[in-house]
């Protein structure tokens, strides 16, 4: 209950008393014996005395009424003037809230106005107020390039962090990331990691944002590179792989395992090798999608030194690895099926497949291990020139021998291998088998690239014509003589020989 001075103090007020309407807003500011701290109440009484002049009030206004605190008066704007004499009087504070009073308003896009502010805000920053520099920051941040503050951006948010600002910590910490200021991210990021891992221990249901665990993880990847506060490598990843982080769940598993990424044994990691507990980490990587996981799963299951060396689970883990898109596994099934081409010769089919797979991914050895295997398609100088002496009625007489010359002009096939192709097994969607030796000797198993979209709908449409047909010599394009007299009588004089055709164009040479 208000005392008899103070309740002298609101009737004076009331009636339009500024030194009474000071006294009274504040009391309510700090609070008294009978009357309770309220900010609004005391905003209310200190706006009064303030209007007829009071400096007194507008400097308890702009030192102690921050700006959340009149996010709900009434026209706000008309305080401004009064914090700016707070701030002209010295009061950081009051510069402050001025600075987001005026970027707050409904001129704050009037660049004088903005200039206005920013300029407070440097000024109020350079006195060491935090929350001043980290403002400036994110106004730095998201302004224009010319903007003359740009360049100063990390230099607030810099200081703002060092002031012991969270969110410009986290800022800084992921800058110094994302240009490789390894030294400026671990300064600021292992303080915060450690006080992560004391709570996570103090709490096993704690529960962490993604921002934080992305934090444990490339903290632990920094000291694992420096080699350096090992205890910390693990306990850091393993909270993360909690929750659910798939990377920090492959370093994990790679740091048990003492080997890198392509299965290479490492002198970094734990102080025992430990490939139980390698394998937990990489499968629960390996479930979340990540293929390299599988893939150093593989890499475990062939080791000699491992007691429970599994042949097949290592094909198996290899196999998921390469459909998941990883590079590596699927050069290494390509050379695995090229090697059993020797107990099965469709071996090859498959071994381009994932040869083709591994390039498109990148990897050069398997470049220069599918150039070695299988050939590109390149046109066939006869078949070429014959295409220019069918007539439209050739072809319509005569569709299949018509499409044997186009798809002989399109992938470099010989008059053999044009003539006898079996359409329907050559098809093997990724490549083009070719294989006449059935029918003609002298030839040879080769395969051809299909890299092209017109490669591909030329051979679809031609296989969609012999879809029904007999490519043999039973079928109705005869056997092999019978195909070149029809051959010869369509071309001129001149091509009616085979020149030296009869050879097969290409071959098919063994990778080292």
């Amino acid at each position: 209950m208000a005392s008899r001075e103070e309740l002298q103090l609101l009737r004076e007020a009331r009636a339009g008393n500024a030194t009474s309407q000071y006294a009274l807003g504040k009391r309510y500011l700090f609070g008294s014996k009978s009357l309770p701290q309220s900010l609004p109440t005391a905003l209310h009484w200190l706006s009064r005395a303030a209007t007829q002049g009071n400096t007194d009030a507008m400097l308890l206004i702009g030192e102690h009424i921050a700006f959340d605190a009149i996010q709900t008066f009434p026209e706000r704007h008309k305080l401004e003037p009064w914090y700016r004499t707070a701030f002209h009087q010295g009061s950081m504070a009051a510069g402050f809230t001025l600075a987001r009073l005026i970027l707050a308003s409904d001129t704050a896009n009037d660049e004088k106005r903005r200039g206005e502010a920013i300029d407070i805000l440097e000024s109020v920053a350079r006195h060491d107020i935090p929350e001043a520099q980290w403002l400036l920051a994110e106004l730095a941040k998201h302004s224009q390039k010319s903007s003359p503050i740009k360049d100063h951006a990390l230099e607030w948010t810099a200081r703002a962090a060092d002031a012991g600002i969270v969110d410009a910590k986290m800022a800084l910490i992921a800058y110094a990331w994302e240009n490789a200021d390894y030294d400026t991210f671990l300064r600021h990021a292992l303080p915060i990691a450690r006080t992560i891992m004391k709570n996570s221990a103090q709490a096993d249901t704690n529960t962490l944002d993604e921002a934080s665990v992305h934090l444990l993880v490339r903290c632990g990847k920094l000291l694992a590179m420096e080699k350096k506060h090992h205890d910390d490598i693990p306990a850091m990843w393993e909270i993360a792989a909690f929750h659910k982080n798939a990377e920090a769940a492959f370093l994990l598993g790679l740091w048990y395992a003492r080997i890198d990424e392509n299965g290479r044994r490492t002198p970094d990691g734990a102080g025992a090798t430990s490939f139980k507990k390698a394998i937990r980490w990489l499968a629960q990587a390996g479930e979340q999608g990540m293929a390299k996981a599988w893939y150093a799963l593989s890499q475990i299951y062939q080791k000699a030194e491992f007691s429970q060396r599994n042949m097949a689970d290592a094909q198996r883990y290899l196999e998921i690895a390469a459909n998941l898109g990883h590079p590596k596994a699927q050069f290494d099934l390509g050379m695995i099926a090229w090697r059993n081409r020797k107990e099965d010769e469709s071996c090859d089919i498959q071994a381009v497949y994932w040869l083709q797979k591994a390039t498109s991914n990148g990897d050069t050895e398997a470049a220069i291990a599918l150039n070695r295997i299988a050939s590109r398609a390149q046109p066939a100088s006869w078949a070429v020139t014959a295409r220019q002496y069918l007539s439209q009625e050739a072809v319509s007489s005569h569709p299949f021998l018509a499409a044997r010359i186009e798809l002989a002009a399109v992938f470099g096939l010989s008059r053999p291998e044009a003539l006898l192709l079996d359409i329907h097994a050559a098809d093997k969607g990724h490549c083009l088998l070719v294989d006449i030796r059935e029918f003609y000797r002298r030839s040879k198993r080769r395969l051809i690239l299909i890299q092209t979209g017109h490669e591909r709908q030329t051979l679809s449409r031609i296989s969609r014509l012999f879809e029904k047909v007999d490519c043999g010599p039973k079928g109705p394009e005869g056997n092999y003589r019978q195909r070149q007299y029809r051959l010869k009588t369509l071309l001129p004089e001149e091509m009616a020989t085979d020149n030296g055709q009869e050879a097969v164009s290409g071959s098919t040479t063994t990778p080292a």
